[in-house]
């Protein structure tokens, strides 16, 4: 077993979690999107832990570009607010 894909694995799946939970206490749509982008990088983990990344090769680099685009949109939406604030 590949340690460092199952810590990514662990990790994303744990900020996945907080990220879902801050969300239904705080219905903050940053941290939930933050949250979901690591959801999708867990997928992209386990993927490769069951030995379909050899495979799935052009669906985990979508899935994996999906996640980053969801990252810069939570950031987009934390500095849009700061430029409101001024």
């Amino acid at each position: 077993m590949d340690m460092v894909t199952i810590s990514n694995l662990v990790l994303s799946t744990i900020i996945l979690i907080m990220g879902v939970w801050e969300y239904a206490r705080s219905q903050s749509r940053t941290v939930l999107y933050i949250g979901i982008a690591f959801g999708l990088f867990a997928i992209t983990h386990l993927l490769s832990l069951i030995g379909l990344a050899a495979a799935l090769l052009g669906l985990i680099l979508v899935i994996r570009v999906l996640g980053y685009l969801t990252i810069i949109y939570a950031i987009y939406i934390v500095m849009a607010k700061k430029k409101k604030a001024f």
